[in-house]
């Protein structure tokens, strides 16, 4: 598997998908399973830490008389999804 440098946010995807298929296999032996356990652990928070670093760079642009301006993206309080 690569550094975790190169780990892209897709390549962390597809490997956790390899991972969950290979645990609920239930063909690994324990120690196999655990540690394909905590590899999985280690790229979801290295997907939520991209993740959220992405949502904080998102902005909208705004009309503000007349002139474009970049604000902060966020989901409208009213808004439930």
């Amino acid at each position: 598997m690569p550094t975790k440098k190169e780990t892209t946010f897709e390549n962390a995807i597809e490997r956790l998908e390899e991972i969950v298929e290979m645990l609920e296999s239930g063909e690994a032996p324990l120690d196999e399973s655990l540690s394909l356990f905590e590899e999985g652990v280690k790229l979801v928070k290295m997907c939520n830490d991209k993740l959220e670093k992405a949502d904080a760079s998102v902005t909208k642009l705004v009309n503000v008389d007349g002139e474009l301006v970049e604000k902060p993206f966020e989901e409208d309080e009213g808004n439930e999804n």
